[in-house]
């Protein structure tokens, strides 16, 4: 895709600092980081998000989230991570190119992703399901 910061990451034309990388997947260090260690995990073919990414791409990404998350165990103690993934402007997502990010968390460390509860929609929780399973 022309003008996609990821693909021109993946193909090696813009600088990163790339933690991991095989035929498929690229991960690399947050130019933004929200912590130390925080990692954007990308498909080196660009799909917009996770509406149009083919599951067999997706599980090549989340295999390599899952294996940085037990690397980052073992060799730097991390013991809690976010990992998030943004599908849409409405969903707050800026680089429109499929990735996850790998945030390690620690008490105090300043960051909050908290949501406002509804519970007044589990009321709806029987029509929203028969809508559905139409």
């Amino acid at each position: 895709m022309k003008n996609c910061i990821f693909c021109s990451i993946a193909k090696g034309e813009a600088k990163s600092w790339k933690v991991y990388e095989n035929w498929k997947v690229c991960a690399f260090l947050d130019i933004n980081p929200a912590n130390k260690y925080h990692t954007i995990v990308i498909s080196k073919k660009h799909y917009t998000n996770i509406f149009d990414i083919p599951p067999t791409e997706l599980k090549e990404i989340i295999s390599v989230v899952k294996k940085l998350a037990k690397i980052y165990e073992k060799k730097l103690g991390i013991k809690n991570i976010q990992i998030i993934n943004s599908s849409g402007a409405e969903a707050q997502q800026d680089v429109f190119h499929i990735n996850f990010h790998i945030v390690p968390r620690q008490k105090g460390d300043g960051q909050d992703i908290r949501w406002e509860p509804h519970p007044e929609w589990t009321k709806e929780y029987d029509r929203m399901l028969k809508r559905l399973k139409q």
